[in-house]
C-alpha cells in the first residue's frame, strides 16, 4: 500500500494572447476497490469556469471554459491518492473461462460489444495472425495466452519516446518494431480482440520510485496499458511495455475503447495554427508528505 501524490501540469504558450474553446480535461484519478482518492486540485490559469461529468466509461471529465485572453495557458492537477495492488494478485478465472476458446454469456457478449471490435484496420489480417500464433492448441490456458501476447509485445517491440500526439496503428507498430507505450497498449489492444477478448485502453501514470520502470521519466510519468475482461476475474491489468500482469505500479485516470478518447487535455484556441510556440508537461508521483484523512 502506497500514499501517493501525482502532480500533472500542463503549460501551452503562445506569441500573443489567444482566446480559448472549452477544453476536456481527464486528470482526476479514476477511484476503485485499489485506488482510494484523498484529494484532487485543479488550478487552471487564466481562470476558467470548470464543469464535471462521468463520461460513458464512468470516467471522471471536467470541462473548463475561458472568459479571457491570455499568451500563456495552465492546467495544473494535483491529486492525493493510496494505491493499494498486490504485486503477484491470484486471479479467480471461472471455470468455464479458465482454457481458451472460452464462450461467454449471452450478457457479457452485449455489454462488451465494441470493447471485442479491433479499432483499427487489418484487411489482410497480418495482426490476427500474429496474436493467433500464441495459441498453443484447442485448450490453451487463457491466463498463459494473455501473458504470453503482452510479452511477446515486448519482446517485438522496442520501446522509444515519441512526442507526437498521433498513435501508430498496431500494423504499423509490427512493421516498425518500434513504439511508445501508447503504441504497446494499442497493439496488444487489437491483438486479443482479434481473439475475441475484450479489452480497454486504460491511459494514467505510472510510479516508479526504482528508476528501473521502461516508459518512466523520474519516479512517475503519463503511462498507458491494457485491461482485458476474462469471466471470474474481471478486468485484468496488462502493461505490455513492462511485462507486467496487475498494475500494481499504475495509477488510472481513464479506460476507453478507443486510445483516442483518454487524452489528458483537448481544446482549441482561437488563432493562427502557429501561435502556439511551446507545449511542456511536468508530471511527478511521490510519496505523500504528512498525514491523509481516509
Amino acid at each position: 500500500m502506497s500514499t501517493l501524490t501525482v502532480h500533472h501540469r500542463t503549460t501551452y504558450r503562445y506569441r500573443e494572447p489567444m482566446g480559448f474553446g472549452p477544453h476536456r480535461l481527464m486528470l482526476r484519478p479514476r477511484e476503485s476497490r485499489t485506488v482510494r482518492l484523498h484529494t484532487h486540485d485543479l488550478a487552471i490559469s487564466p481562470a476558467a469556469t470548470v464543469t464535471w461529468a462521468h463520461d460513458v466509461a464512468g470516467n471522471a471529465v471536467a470541462t473548463a471554459t475561458f472568459g479571457a485572453q491570455a499568451d500563456t495557458l495552465v492546467i495544473d492537477s494535483v491529486a492525493t491518492l493510496t494505491l493499494d495492488v498486490e504485486q503477484w494478485p491470484v486471479f479467480e478465472i471461472a471455470a468455464s473461462a479458465v482454457t481458451y476458446p472460452f464462450l461467454l454469456s449471452d450478457d457479457d457478449m452485449t455489454d462488451l460489444g465494441a470493447l471485442r471490435l479491433q479499432a483499427y484496420l487489418d484487411s489482410e489480417g497480418r495482426l490476427h495472425d500474429w496474436a493467433r500464433a500464441f495459441v498453443a492448441g484447442p485448450d490453451t490456458d487463457t491466463l498463459s495466452l494473455l501473458k504470453d501476447i503482452s510479452n511477446g509485445v515486448a519482446a517485438r517491440i522496442t520501446y522509444e519516446v515519441r512526442d507526437e500526439e498521433t498513435v501508430q496503428t498496431p500494423v504499423e507498430t509490427l512493421a516498425r518494431g518500434r513504439g511508445s507505450c501508447r503504441d504497446f497498449a494499442v497493439l496488444f489492444v487489437d491483438a486479443v480482440r482479434s481473439l475475441g477478448f475484450g479489452a480497454r485502453i486504460v491511459s494514467g501514470y505510472l510510479y516508479d520510485p526504482d528508476l528501473n520502470t521502461v516508459g518512466s521519466a523520474g519516479s512517475g510519468s503519463t503511462h498507458a496499458w491494457a485491461e482485458v475482461y476474462v469471466p471470474g476475474a474481471g478486468w485484468i491489468v496488462f502493461d505490455p511495455t513492462n511485462r507486467s500482469v496487475g498494475g500494481f505500479n499504475l495509477i488510472p485516470v481513464a479506460v476507453a475503447r478507443h486510445i483516442r478518447q483518454t487524452a489528458p487535455v483537448a481544446g482549441r484556441f482561437v488563432g493562427a495554427a502557429a501561435a502556439c510556440i511551446a507545449l511542456e508537461v511536468a508530471v511527478s508521483v511521490e510519496p505523500t508528505q504528512g498525514s491523509v484523512s481516509c
